[in-house]
C-alpha cells in the first residue's frame, strides 16, 4: 500500500496564481484589488484564467495598432523621418507595393522589379501576405494611400489572431501555471513590435506545437513545427534541445515521431512551389546568406567601431561556426546539469543563441523569446527587466534611422547613442539566459519547479527517468522501460522529484 507521502507527488496540485509566488505580481495586483484571497478559485466562473488572459492579449494589441495611428494616418505616405521619429514604422504598407501585391502578382511565381526579383520570405509567410492582400477590401482605381492601410489592416487583424492563438497555447501549456502567459499578454515589446512584421504567425504555430508536446501527442508537435519552419527559419531550431532531452531520457520512439512530422509537412507546403516556381522558392534561403550585415547585431557594432566593413561570407561562416560552438555548450549543459532541463529552458537558449551570434536582430525578432521566456523563465522581475532593455532597443533604432534620415538637421540619435541601445538589448538578453542557466544548474532556484515539479511542458519527458547523463541522478521508475541511472536524490522547494 503506498503511502501518503509516495501518491502526493503524483497529485496535480491547483492552479497558484503568480501574486502567491511572485512579489512583484502581487505588488502589480494592488491596482486590481491586491493579491488573491485563500478562498478565491480560480478556473471557474466567467473569468477563467485563458479568457482573462485572451482579453488583456487583445486590449495590449489594440494599444499596439493605436500606437502606430501616426503612421497609419500619413508618416508612411510623406516622406521616410516621420515614421522613424513617431516609432511607428511597419513593413507591412511598404511591402504591398514593394512586392507585388498591389499589383496582383503571384508571389515566388512573377519576377518583381528593382532588386528583389522574388519575395524574399517563407512559403507559409507568402501565402499569409497573399491571403491578407484578398481579404484588403478595396479596387485597384483607389489612392495607393488607401489601399496600403487596408492592407495593414487586414495583416493586424490576421496577427491579432495568431497572438490569441499563441497566449491560449502558452497559458495550457503547463496545467498548474496558466497565469505565466500573461507575461507574454502584458510584454510591452509584443505590443510594440507585433505588427512590424509577419512573425507573429511563425510564433503561434511553435507555441501550438509546443502545447501539442506537452500532451505527448508527438506526432502534432512535428507537423507544428514543420508548419513554422515553413513560415520562418528559427522553429527547426527546437529539434535540436528536444534531441539531446530525448537522448537523455531514452525518448527515441517520440523524438523519431516528432522528427517525420516536422518533416513531412514542411516538405508538403514546400514541394509545390519548389516544384512550380523554384527560383522563386529559393530567394529567402538565398537572400538571407547574402544579407549584408544589418541592424541589432554586434557585428553592426564592430564594423561601425572599426569602420571598416566585414565580408559578408566571412560573417556567416563565424555566425555558423559561434552557433555550433554555443549550441554544443547548451548540450553539455543539458547532459552534464544534476537533473535534466526542462525543454522550454533549452529551446530559449538555443534561439536566443542564434540571435545573439546572427548578423541581424531586427526589433521583432524579441516576439520569438517572448512566449519561451515565459515558459522558461516565469518571474516578473527577471522578465520586466529583459523587456525594458527591449523597449529602449525599440526606441533606439528607430531614433537613429530618424538621424540617418533627417538630413542636414540630424534628428534623432546619433551612432554613438545607437551603438548602446543595441548593447543594452543584447545583454538583456545575455541576462534572461545566465538565470536560465543557473536554474538548470540549481533547480531549486527554477521558478516552475519550486513546488517539485518536474518539466510540466515535456510531455514524455515529464518524470522520465535518464538513460545518458554525464551527472547521476535519482529519477521516478519508468513503467515501460529499463531502470533509471542511480545517484543521489535531487530535492527542493516543497517538494520531490524522484522516488523512495
Amino acid at each position: 500500500m503506498p503511502s501518503a507521502e509516495d501518491t502526493s507527488v503524483h497529485q496535480e496540485p491547483s492552479v497558484v496564481p503568480p501574486t502567491r509566488q511572485d512579489e512583484i505580481a502581487a505588488a502589480g495586483s494592488e491596482l486590481i484589488g491586491g493579491p488573491a484571497g485563500r478562498w478565491a478559485r480560480f478556473g471557474t466562473g466567467p473569468l477563467t484564467p485563458v479568457r482573462v488572459i485572451v482579453l488583456v492579449m487583445i486590449g495590449m494589441f489594440a494599444l499596439g495598432m493605436v500606437q502606430k495611428i501616426p503612421c497609419y494616418d500619413w508618416a508612411w505616405f510623406r516622406g521616410t523621418s516621420s515614421q522613424y521619429t513617431h516609432a511607428c514604422y511597419s513593413d507591412i504598407p511598404h511591402l504591398f507595393v514593394g512586392r507585388g501585391f498591389a499589383d496582383g502578382l503571384v508571389p515566388y511565381a512573377d519576377r518583381l522589379s528593382g532588386d528583389m526579383a522574388y519575395l524574399e520570405y517563407p512559403v507559409l509567410t507568402g501565402l499569409f501576405m497573399q491571403i491578407a492582400s484578398w481579404l484588403t477590401l478595396t479596387s485597384s482605381s483607389d489612392p495607393i494611400q488607401q489601399r496600403e492601410q487596408m492592407y495593414w489592416m487586414a495583416n493586424a487583424g490576421m496577427l491579432m489572431i495568431c497572438a490569441v492563438i499563441l497566449v491560449v497555447c502558452v497559458a495550457r501549456t503547463h496545467r498548474r501555471r496558466p497565469w505565466d502567459a500573461l507575461l507574454v499578454a502584458l510584454a510591452p515589446a509584443l505590443a510594440l513590435t507585433a505588427t512590424i512584421n509577419w512573425d507573429l504567425l511563425a510564433i503561434a504555430l511553435t507555441a501550438a506545437a509546443m502545447l501539442m508536446w506537452s500532451r505527448g501527442r508527438n506526432l502534432a508537435f512535428g507537423i507544428l513545427i514543420g508548419l513554422a519552419t515553413a513560415a520562418k527559419l528559427y522553429p527547426v531550431l527546437l529539434l535540436g534541445p528536444l534531441l539531446v532531452l530525448c537522448w537523455r531520457a531514452g525518448k527515441w520512439r517520440a523524438y523519431g515521431a516528432a522528427l517525420f512530422g516536422a518533416a513531412a509537412s514542411w516538405l508538403l507546403v514546400n514541394l509545390p512551389v519548389m516544384a512550380y516556381a523554384p527560383e522563386g522558392w529559393k530567394k529567402f534561403y538565398t537572400f538571407s546568406q547574402e544579407r549584408q550585415i544589418d541592424y541589432g547585431s554586434f557585428w553592426l557594432i564592430i564594423t561601425q567601431r572599426t569602420g571598416r566593413p566585414i565580408d559578408v561570407d566571412t560573417v556567416n561562416t563565424a555566425s555558423v561556426l559561434m552557433m555550433i560552438v554555443l549550441c554544443a555548450g547548451i548540450a553539455g549543459l543539458a547532459l552534464a546539469a544534476p537533473h535534466r532541463p526542462r525543454f522550454a529552458q533549452l529551446a530559449f537558449l538555443v534561439v536566443a543563441a542564434f540571435i545573439l551570434t546572427n548578423k541581424v536582430y531586427s526589433p521583432q525578432y524579441v516576439l520569438w523569446l517572448i512566449p519561451l521566456a515565459a515558459l522558461a523563465r516565469p518571474r516578473w522581475r527577471d522578465f520586466l527587466v529583459w523587456q525594458a532593455c527591449e523597449v529602449m532597443y525599440f526606441l533606439g533604432i528607430w531614433f537613429y534611422l530618424a538621424y540617418t534620415t533627417s538630413g542636414d538637421k540630424h534628428q534623432g540619435l546619433p551612432q554613438e547613442g545607437y551603438q548602446v541601445a543595441i548593447a543594452l538589448h543584447l545583454l538583456g538578453t545575455l541576462y534572461l539566459c545566465a538565470l536560465i542557466v543557473r536554474d538548470v544548474l540549481v533547480p531549486e532556484k527554477d521558478p516552475v519547479r519550486r513546488d517539485g515539479s518536474d518539466d510540466p511542458s515535456g510531455g514524455v519527458l515529464d518524470g522520465a527517468p535518464d538513460r545518458v547523463a554525464l551527472a547521476q541522478v535519482h529519477t521516478r521508475p519508468d513503467p515501460h522501460g529499463a531502470p533509471a541511472v542511480e545517484g543521489p536524490r535531487v530535492e527542493w522547494g516543497a517538494g520531490r522529484v524522484g522516488a523512495e
